[in-house]
């Protein structure tokens, strides 16, 4: 018999912690997920103190659930998350934005196997909520992954993964970045008061930029992903002139107007010289949970037809979900459950998995 999430939740849940109870009635569980012999899930601790300690825990954890009949793959991630907000004075010593330093030629980042950019040709059409679930569903894929939150008029990623604190910085050069839902985490929201806008012109920008890129610790990742601000302007010239790109993913609606703006994004990658890797048609139709009705409120096959006459794969489409937006707007991005939308997310991901891009 396949094995089940009550099987696996048993096994754990005979896991004791040193300081009294289990991994299941501490609710150290987090985004389990069973794909035929393969089991995934997160062990997610208080805060990182005890996650440190906890690798032990993650080890036997593997081995128990190995040992279950059914299962040939087990894939354990540790993470933790402290909702306390930190107070001002841990606040990092260091100065955002500025000048960028000059550089001789697109840089590679230090220990980062792949970046994969999330653009779009504007605002409104999702491209930061599938830049978080796309990165939380490969993190439960067992890859290592980052997410700089590049948009930084607008940064809503710690809102969206659920971090508040500010990351630290212990000699005012380097930054030691954030982790949420086994992703490591950057964004210039952290460094800000949340409701205090930017207010920076072109070199603060890409000054900023090129801080989060090479001055933050991100370890070593399999992908970094890198949120973008909608439109063509300074970040996205930045990152693709001074960085060393794997490709480009484009957001956008299936609209008419939506894929206006998108053209223009596809045509800014292709003047840089940027792989488009794909295409993901956001807000692609509507199903109505009372009467079970499909509607495409924003026309249907626009971004299918781009990618066709591009030559690029449509690597999703992605309907209009309220689960999904409540979800972010709560801190848990809905691809860290196992809901409909959450296997939607985990296939993209598995896409970009097989093709070689992350």
């Amino acid at each position: 018999m396949p094995v089940t999430k009550e099987d696996v939740q048993g096994v754990l849940s005979k896991i004791a912690l040193p300081d009294g109870g289990d991994l299941i009635s501490r609710d150290f569980l987090r985004a389990l997920t069973i794909d035929g012999d393969t089991v995934r899930f997160v062990l997610e601790a208080p805060n990182a103190d005890i996650a440190r300690l906890m690798e032990p825990l993650r080890k036997a954890a593997e081995a128990s659930v190995a040992q279950l009949p059914g299962v040939a793959n087990v894939q354990v991630a540790l993470t933790a998350h402290d909702n306390a907000p930190a107070p001002k004075k841990a606040a990092p010593s260091l100065k955002i934005g500025g000048h960028p330093k000059p550089q001789a030629g697109p840089m590679k980042v230090a220990g980062v196997q792949r970046i994969l950019a999330v653009g779009s040709g504007k605002g409104g059409v999702g491209k930061s909520t599938v830049s978080s679930n796309l990165a939380v569903a490969l993190a439960k894929q067992g890859r290592k992954v980052g997410l700089l939150d590049a948009d930084i008029y607008g940064p809503s990623q710690p809102r969206m993964m659920g971090v508040n604190k500010r990351p630290a910085s212990p000699d005012g050069k380097t930054i030691i970045p954030l982790q949420s839902h086994g992703v490591t985490i950057m964004s210039l929201g952290f460094m800000l008061e949340e409701d205090k806008p930017v207010v920076w012109r072109g070199p603060m920008l890409m000054g900023a930029l090129q801080q989060m890129l090479t001055q933050v610790q991100w370890g070593e990742l399999d992908v970094l992903i890198v949120d973008l601000p909608p439109g063509t302007g300074d970040v996205q010239l930045t990152l693709c002139q001074k960085t060393e790109l794997t490709g480009a993913i484009v957001v956008s609606t299936p609209q008419d107007v939506a894929l206006l703006d998108a053209r223009k994004a596809l045509g800014m990658f292709d003047q840089l010289k940027t792989p488009v890797l794909g295409l993901i048609e956001n807000m692609s139709l509507f199903h109505c949970p009372n009467c079970g009705h499909e509607s495409h409120i924003f026309g249907h096959g626009g971004v299918a037809a781009e990618a066709d006459k591009l030559g690029v794969p449509l690597l999703g489409a992605l309907p209009i979900d309220l689960d999904t937006r409540l979800a972010g707007d709560g801190g848990t991005p809905i691809a860290a459950g196992s809901s409909d939308m959450a296997q939607a997310y985990a296939q993209i991901a598995q896409g970009l998995i097989k093709g070689g891009m992350a």
